[in-house]
């Protein structure tokens, strides 16, 4: 669901509490996002703004994002006109998903000049765009050409116009009397056709239409309903789905819809090369070892070939040359048919069958250990491409951290940093307990890490049988089965196995688990276990994200 005018009304009233409020820093996160850090006397706040035709939006977020390493034009812009700016006011223009951020800054001279920045949130629409005092555009995030839109050009020099406004339509909120049908997103200004529902649900449940605007109003909160896969929220809770539903403040709500969303395009747009270069490894891998079976069955029935050879010998002063040749078996006396080359005498043919015996007996050992490292780079890149699909944009450069020092792809000159102590340890994610603490690897390194460095010899861990996933580890030696549930919902929550049922979770002590030699970064081997089988629950997860992951990186 897409925001409506109603909601970002008061996003817009709780940003007007951080205002005025310093630029001190633009950031590009995403090709349709960006991050101002501002300060207010409420301190340093994190302002995301996203033109994303889907999740578009406008919120302060607590949130760890990653900058684009390679700046676009249109933020060399920004920083060149509006960095160091003092925000002096956000107004939203009516009830549309339009605000105009009005910032005051000095140019070289020391003069001051005011610069008009409009967020445009309208679907496939937004946009976001910087207009100078004289209501020119200096330039737009995306830019709109006369042969797009003959009605509203979106480019530098041109004149600002607002998108065309709906005048016949009424503020709700002013409002005293209601349409005689039901069309209230034809009738009112800010209105989704959720929201249209649930006012409509109220409404014929005895409740007065200026009790549900006053409760909009007023709401400072989010309240987010799901219905299998989909999240729909609005600042009043949405009875007329009649499901539960979940309150947030309003800005944490926005995070908890948007930032996993986008955090997947932005994985795609930064680390895309990740998921090509894994599924080929994976497409290439699963291509060759049915290959290779076949020739190892081959392989294995070269007895033949001995066999033939030692016929030929036997029998080759009593025997004329012919192109197949049938001799009595030594064992069961049955003629045995035995092609022969007739560029070779048979003594020659003898020879040529002993070599591709002895070849065929060394291929065995040889096409087995290339079955096994086959089998294993097949296992390996099935829970790296698991990996990639549930990880944070930090998580995914540590993958690629990893594929480069495997070899399986070269670091880019702009991507080379120095080795340095905050990188070496990698990000984790972390739940607090009264009782007990939870580590979760989400990828090899993290596996790796939460293992053998935080995990001591009492404390249990686990992973999901059978299903590619996190290494989860337990810190608490008589966990209650409360916490171990809690943590065997984790396991299986972050493995394939998520949308499952029943996901068997083996679980030990640490001091049980052993470093497989030669093998990759993150395996293990365990002698004794026990196995939990658990229905991964969304709703109880979440409720432990929100009450208990305290670290989403690493603190180190």
């Amino acid at each position: 669901m897409a925001l409506d005018g109603l909601v970002l009304h008061q996003i817009q009233t709780l940003l007007q509490n951080d205002i005025p409020a310093k630029i001190n820093k633009i950031q590009q996160i995403s090709d349709t996002e960006l991050l101002f850090t501002i300060r207010s006397t409420n301190g340093n706040q994190k302002l995301l703004i996203s033109a994303h035709s889907v999740y578009n939006r406008i919120h302060i977020s607590e949130e760890s994002y990653t900058a684009l390493e390679v700046p676009s034009n249109f933020l060399m812009l920004l920083r060149k006109q509006i960095d160091g700016g003092i925000i002096r006011s956000l107004q939203q223009i009516g009830l549309d998903r339009i605000l105009q951020m009005k910032i005051e800054v000095r140019d070289d001279l020391g003069d001051m000049h005011y610069k008009y920045f409009y967020i445009e949130l309208m679907g496939k629409y937004a946009n976001m765009i910087l207009v100078d005092e004289d209501g020119k555009i200096i330039d737009a995030l995306k830019r709109i050409p006369p042969f797009e839109n003959n009605t509203r050009t979106i480019l530098p020099s041109v004149m600002f116009q607002l998108p065309k406004q709906h005048d016949h339509k009424q503020n709700p909120y002013e409002v005293s009397a209601l349409p005689e049908d039901d069309q209230l997103t034809s009738y009112f200004h800010g209105f989704s056709p959720l929201l249209s529902k649930e006012v409509i649900y109220r409404l014929q449940n005895q409740e007065s239409f200026q009790d549900i605007m006053k409760e909009i109003k007023t709401s400072k909160h989010l309240y987010i309903s799901d219905i299998k896969d989909t999240m729909h929220f609005h600042c009043i809770p949405l009875t007329h789905l009649d499901v539960p539903y979940r309150c947030y403040e309003l800005m944490k709500g926005m995070d908890i819809l948007y930032f996993h969303k986008e955090e997947k395009i932005r994985i795609k747009q930064q680390s895309g090369d990740l998921f090509k270069i894994v599924r080929k490894e994976l497409h290439k891998n699963t291509s060759k070892l049915p290959k290779l079976k076949n020739t190892l069955e081959e392989a294995m029935d070269c007895d033949k070939y001995r066999e033939y050879a030692d016929l030929l010998f036997a029998y080759m002063y009593t025997t004329p040359k012919a192109k197949i040749v049938k001799l009595p078996s030594f064992e069961t006396n049955e003629e045995v048919s035995i092609p022969i080359d007739m560029k070779y005498d048979l003594k020659q043919n003898a020879n040529k069958y002993y070599q591709k015996y002895h070849k065929a007996k060394r291929a065995q050992i040889i096409l087995q250990e290339q079955i096994q490292k086959c089998e294993k780079e097949i296992a390996y890149f099935e829970s790296m491409e698991v990996q990639l699909e549930q990880a944070s944009l930090q998580d995914a450069l540590e993958i690629r951290e990893e594929l480069i020092a495997q070899g399986y792809m070269k670091a880019s000159k702009a991507k080379i940093r120095k080795k340095n102590k905050k990188y070496q340890c990698p990000h984790y994610e972390t739940f607090t307990f009264e009782d007990a603490t939870i580590y979760i690897g989400k990828n090899n390194l993290q596996n790796e890490y939460v293992t053998w460095k935080l995990a001591q010899k009492q404390d249990t861990w686990l992973h999901t049988k059978d299903y590619h996933g996190a290494h989860v580890v337990l810190t608490c030696e008589n966990p209650s089965e409360e916490r171990l549930r809690d943590a065997a919902m984790l396991a299986a929550y972050y493995s394939k196995g998520r949308y499952s049922s029943s996901v068997p979770v083996d679980y030990c002590l640490q001091k049980h688990l052993k470093k497989i030699p030669g093998s990759k970064t993150g395996l293990v081997s365990l002698s004794t276990y026990k196995t939990i089988y658990i229905d991964p629950d969304i709703a109880h997860i979440q409720q432990l994200i929100d009450h208990h992951l305290v670290v989403k990186k690493g603190n180190h």
